[in-house]
């Protein structure tokens, strides 16, 4: 795997696990899906950043490397890496219109 693919993976799974664990999404659909998951027991697949990590670097690991033993490492390093990035920046928020009022003169 090279360096650019690592570092490809390991943005895209935290991108994604920060979309379906700390946003609302488009119409709040991820919103009402964490609201479902949880009235059967499942929530902690989309609420908690560390195990949803691990489900969302399976897929991007498939799309980026062949083999069984690099696939195993892959998610190890994208679900890791996706972990430390949310480490680092904690305080990132999603985007969010805020309208100020103008001033008369």
């Amino acid at each position: 795997m090279t360096f650019i693919a690592l570092a490809a993976g390991i943005l895209a799974t935290w991108r994604v696990t920060h979309l379906v664990v700390e946003e609302d999404g488009p119409w709040d659909v991820l919103r009402r899906i964490r609201g479902l998951l949880g009235g059967i027991g499942a929530a902690r697949l989309v609420s908690c950043f560390l195990c949803a990590s691990v489900w969302i670097a399976l897929p991007v690991a498939l799309l980026l490397v062949r083999g069984w033993r690099d696939l195993v490492i892959a998610v190890a390093a994208f679900s890791a890496g996706a972990i430390l990035l949310q480490r680092i920046a904690p305080e990132v928020r999603a985007a969010e219109w805020v309208e100020q009022e103008e001033e008369s003169s």
